[in-house]
């Protein structure tokens, strides 16, 4: 087994993206998108009113100012184009086998692959990621093409900043972002796919339930189990015949919208790949903050589990869910002291479960006070995506689910639309939304970059407006990203949201999951003790990594017939019997079945010989076949318990059998006197 991570990703939006060989087949774990890199480029309309040719004065001022503060005229004047996984472009599509995607955000990049040549590789993903993730990339590919409408057709001169002597002049903060730190990202960006480079991706995907199987090529069966991160996340488990492999992502152990974390389902895996780099995130903002205590010495509580329901238990504590309500309760406070004061809200936040929470208590906190502020949410897909959230109870919560069952809608949004409390359109230029429109207001909006969809417009349009607040989700660069819109007189509210395994609940996870190998990343070995796994592996981006197989031997089922023909011989202490079938793999397993070989009452003559034959015996067996010989040297040696000589057979043909403790010789010229003397070997030696 060989693994390979090709990135660590970058949170929520951007998760890391594995290579993995096993069993013979390469498989791909997750293909997401950087849409954090984005942040290079300028939105329109800031790219019409700034754009600067690259002729030589224009160089000349950028040269100058290179390493001064970055303003909203360094940023790139082009198309945008996309950033994929830095390291998976060097590899061949071909090859690759399987793809498992474990979120929505996870399949972002996965049509880059699809429309490659000769790309024939198998994609899992769940139901509902697979449907959400379909309408993020319509939405995305909607946006661009808005977007593409103010850079002209494809034959401008939007490539300019790729060029050397573009990137140049560029700045040195957007210069790591395009090229990286060792300069070897610059491969990785691409023009975004078209629509119907979605519908055919979403041809070559095979949904699954959660806990369904899935076997490939009947060698490896593949499974999905919740992760409580969002509406349809998964981890996986991976059984082949050498290898039981458990791959975990981010993850939540309790959610307030989708169904928790399945942890119990990963075990029985004697290998475990832990990929859920948040916990770094959590720990650098925890250490930013004075609040950061060391979580090696600080959850001493682990070391108290002595079972697995105490351990559950523990794990299952809802303490951090319960944090996430409050802070989101917090948001909307913080929201309806803009609209009190008359400015309105924009809440670019892509984030389905988040999103659907914020409308829940934004609207019964405008529903309690006297204030009459309308809740829009403009997105090209924002109807269809909003329905599907209400007919998927199966991937939700368990709180959510009993609602299904008292007739009450999954989520709020349903009966707020109904009462017209809250407006969905498809785009910001629709007549419907400008004949509807009002201020003060709060709007729900793609996209959280700041560089496409709705939110530019909204953004350059309330970015004066001291009593208007933006939403932001922290993780990404905000002045970066707020670049074009300065001077900013609009409040930001900056908000991390649960993302993953907190580092108190690594320990006791690893302790329920008793794993005999462990994958962890070699970035989080600081900021924990992991002593639970038998074997510990760290691992670092772009490092291949070769693992021996677990299973000694092979495990094999065997026909009953078949079973019932057994005839045991010992062979140097090890029993061994010959059985005559078909073998294949099936379910991950082999099989042996009956062959459909014709009915022979004749004795199959025995493949495999050991020992050395009793000469005496041997002339015997000769002679009652009309072979004379003779014994002509015999020596017993007292230090050997087999015995040594030579047969001189002298009729019907000359022959010379050498029987030496290495082994016997057999030395004739005539084909049907070595038949008649192998025979003779067969009866005086033990076979199979």
């Amino acid at each position: 087994m060989k693994f390979t991570c090709l990135s660590k990703g970058g949170g929520f939006h951007f998760p890391p993206c594995h290579m993995l060989s096993v069993s013979g087949f390469r498989i791909l774990l997750d293909c997401p998108l950087d849409l954090s890199s984005l942040a290079i480029f300028s939105p329109v309309p800031i790219a019409l009113e700034a754009h600067e040719s690259l002729d030589t004065d224009s160089v000349v001022r950028k040269k100058q100012k290179i390493e001064k503060t970055l303003d909203a005229n360094d940023l790139v004047f082009a198309e945008p184009w996309y950033k994929t996984v830095k390291s998976l472009h060097l590899w061949d599509a071909s090859f690759i086998d399987v793809i498992l995607i474990s979120s929505p955000m996870g399949m972002l990049g996965l049509p880059f692959l699809t429309r490659t040549k000769d790309f024939s590789a198998k994609i899992y993903v769940t139901e509902a990621a697979a449907r959400i993730g379909q309408l993020m990339m319509e939405d995305l590919v909607s946006m661009h093409m808005e977007l593409r409408q103010f850079y002209g057709p494809e034959d401008s001169a939007f490539l300019q900043w790729m060029r050397w002597e573009g990137l140049e002049v560029l700045p040195s903060e957007l210069k790591k972002i395009i090229l990286g730190t060792d300069c070897e990202e610059l491969g990785a960006w691409m023009p975004l796919y078209s629509a119907v480079d979605v519908k055919d991706c979403m041809r070559k995907v095979q949904t699954l339930k959660y806990a369904e199987e899935a076997c490939y090529n009947g060698t490896l069966v593949i499974k999905a189990f919740s992760s409580g991160l969002e509406i349809g996340t998964c981890n996986w488990t991976i059984n082949g015949p050498k290898r039981n492999i458990a791959y975990i992502s981010s993850s939540i152990f309790v959610s307030t919208r989708a169904m928790d974390f399945n942890f119990l389902g990963l075990q029985g895996n004697d290998l475990i790949i832990f990929s859920d780099f948040s916990t770094l995130d959590t720990t650098e903002n925890m250490e930013n903050d004075n609040t950061y205590c060391d979580p090696v010495t600080s959850s001493n509580a682990s070391d108290d589990l002595y079972n697995l329901e105490e351990i559950a238990a523990s794990l299952l504590k809802d303490d951090e869910s319960m944090e996430e309500m409050e802070k989101l309760a917090f948001i909307c406070t913080c929201a309806f002291d803009s609209v009190r004061a008359g400015g309105s809200v924009l809440v670019p936040i892509d984030r389905l479960g988040i999103v659907l929470c914020l409308l829940e208590q934004m609207s019964l906190l405008l529903e309690s006070s006297s204030l009459k502020v309308p809740i829009y949410i403009i997105s090209s897909v924002a109807e269809e995506l909003l329905a599907f959230t209400n007919i998927i109870p199966e991937w939700l919560c368990k709180q959510r689910q009993e609602k299904l069952f008292s007739g009450e809608p999954l989520f709020a949004h349903v009966k707020l639309i109904k009462e017209r409390k809250i407006h969905v359109f498809p785009a910001v230029h629709s007549v419907e939304l400008l004949t509807n429109w009002q201020e003060p207001c709060v709007v729900f909006c793609p996209h959280w970059s700041l560089r496409l969809g709705p939110v530019v417009h909204l953004l350059r349009y309330w970015c004066s407006d001291p009593n208007s607040l933006l939403i932001l989700e922290s993780g990404d660069d905000a002045n970066l990203a707020l670049l074009p819109f300065k001077p900013m007189a609009m409040k930001v509210l900056q908000c991390s949201f649960l993302s993953g395994i907190s580092l108190q609940k690594v320990q006791p996870l690893l302790k329920a999951l008793q794993p005999k190998l462990l994958l962890f990343p070699k970035d989080l070995r600081c900021k924990i003790q992991i002593s639970e796994a038998n074997t510990i592996i760290h691992y670092s981006e772009n490092e291949t990594l070769c693992m021996p197989s677990s299973k000694e031997s092979t495990e094999i089922d065997i026909a009953t017939d078949l079973a019932s023909q057994f005839h045991w011989k010992t062979l140097k202490q090890e029993t061994v019997t010959r059985l005559d079938g078909e073998l294949f793999m099936d379910q991950g397993k082999h099989r042996l079945l009956s062959g459909f070989r014709q009915a022979d009452s004749k004795q199959h003559r025995p493949l495999l010989h050991w020992g050395s034959p009793d000469l005496k015996r041997l002339l015997t067996e000769l002679s009652k076949m009309g072979i004379t010989g003779t014994l002509k040297k015999v020596m017993d040696s007292a230090e050997s318990k087999n015995a040594a000589g030579i047969i001189d057979i002298d009729d019907p043909e000359k022959a010379l059998i050498d029987v030496r403790e290495t082994g016997t010789v057999i030395i004739t010229a005539d084909e049907n006197l070595a038949s008649h003397i192998f025979k003779a070997m067969d009866i005086v030696l033990d076979g199979i």
